[in-house]
């Protein structure tokens, strides 16, 4: 059974993150410029979309700007390094930290033009660019065998998996399409992977986050009562507990007075064993 987590609506909820040492959620609404927690509302100049931990008191946030880190307790923030900065065409969108303390992060135009996306990896100092061009670039999240990384360009319907370096988390090949929803129509969005290596991945339009197994067998879904799902994630005590975004943006006013929990914040709890957010290292 799901559950409200926030009430809030989010115009486009995205970029869930369970902090394991403060056990709290967060979570932004891109184009309302805010990181949400359910205490509280931090408001921003430029979108904001994705985020991971540093310490207990400092998260990296990805802007459409630059990756910053922002720090509760002092209040202060940093930038760590320019994220496109002379495209005003583009934003920051999905985004996790991997197992080596590094950061991807994808980027997409605005209004979703074709190609103008990338995916970026930072790390060690150093921001480099993966893949390119994306049109909405999504999906990011890691095995938990650390051998693998998945990511999405949400019009294609395709989950593609690089393999990684096990020495420092590069992509040490190719991707290779994983996962092919076209067939059935679902639109890919947000992902995260569990502590058994299946990947939960938030289907915008489907009112629901889907389960595959490693070999990309569908498990089961978890529904949600709002159609553009989007970034799920484990938090809770025990990480078992399945967090939820979604979004409001472009729904009629007739399919939100049939919805009226569209773009609110979900959970829904004893789903699975979840990993802990990996933490970045700066």
């Amino acid at each position: 059974m799901t559950h409200i987590h926030d009430p809030r609506p989010c115009t486009l909820g995205e970029g869930a993150l369970w902090h394991p040492e403060r056990e709290e959620l967060y979570w932004f609404d891109i184009l309302g410029k805010s990181l949400m927690t359910k205490g509280g509302t931090f408001q921003f100049d430029h979108h904001v979309s994705a985020a991971g931990w540093v310490d207990r008191d400092t998260l990296l946030i990805a802007s459409e700007v630059e990756l910053f880190t922002c720090n509760f307790a002092s209040g202060e923030c940093e930038t760590i390094v320019p994220l496109e900065e002379e495209n005003e065409g583009t934003r920051s969108n999905d985004g996790r930290a991997d197992p080596w303390g590094g950061f991807w992060i994808s980027t997409m135009g605005l209004n979703a033009e074709p190609d103008a996306g990338a995916i970026y990896r930072y790390y060690q100092g150093e921001l480099r660019q993966l893949y390119a061009p994306l049109t909405i670039p999504n999906a990011i999240c890691f095995s938990s065998d650390r051998r693998f990384a998945y990511f999405t360009d949400t019009p294609t319907q395709i989950i593609l998996r690089v393999p990684l370096e096990e020495k420092d988390g590069w992509p040490a090949d190719d991707p290779d399409i994983w996962l092919n929803l076209s067939e059935e129509n679902w639109r890919p969005d947000g992902a995260v992977c569990d502590a058994e290596g299946n990947l939960w991945n938030a289907q915008w339009g489907g009112f629901r986050v889907a389960c595959y197994a490693p070999d990309g067998s569908f498990q089961r879904a978890v529904t949600f009562p709002s159609s553009q799902t989007t970034c799920p994630a484990f938090g809770g005590p025990d990480l078992t507990t399945l967090f939820c975004t979604s979004a409001t943006d472009g729904l009629s006013e007739t399919h939100r007075a049939q919805h009226p929990f569209s773009g609110q914040t979900f959970f829904a709890p004893d789903t699975a064993p979840g990993q802990k957010e990996h933490q970045v290292e700066l």
